[in-house]
């Protein structure tokens, strides 16, 4: 079964959300860089844009953020990444069809080995108080 790319629109996506929250916080926290709740007011207020890559079933969800000409991937989380990796490419062109100039990924540094044509421009430095 193959799987596609769906960019819920805003007006539903408080119907969606349920099948792709834990999906969404999953990923959060696996990293920490985000607060889920910021992210899901986000998500529910229209800031952020929600992605499903789907089949059967969701394989794996995102969100994304806009700002100041570049798209940021703020949270992904999925099962089967080889299944979904691919769709990636629809986000980015819809980011670029949108005026932006980069996008940006919040993540693992393991993201850096699996996505083409990313490459590691900051670091975020912590040190526990």
């Amino acid at each position: 079964m193959s799987v596609d790319l769906l960019c819920v629109n805003p007006a539903d996506v408080k119907e969606v959300w349920p099948l792709a929250s834990g999906l969404i916080r999953a990923a959060i926290e696996r990293t920490d860089l985000s607060a889920f709740e910021d992210v899901e007011k986000d998500v529910l207020a229209g800031d952020q844009l929600l992605w499903l890559a789907i089949s059967d079933h969701v394989e794996a969800a995102a969100t994304t953020h806009l700002a100041r000409n570049v798209c940021t991937l703020v949270a992904c989380s999925g099962h089967q990444r080889e299944r979904w990796l691919p769709l990636f490419a629809r986000i980015e062109k819809y980011a670029k069809d949108e005026g932006c100039k980069a996008m940006r990924i919040y993540g693992r540094p393991g993201w850096e080995r699996v996505l083409d044509g990313y490459r590691r421009e900051y670091v975020i430095l912590e040190k526990a108080l």
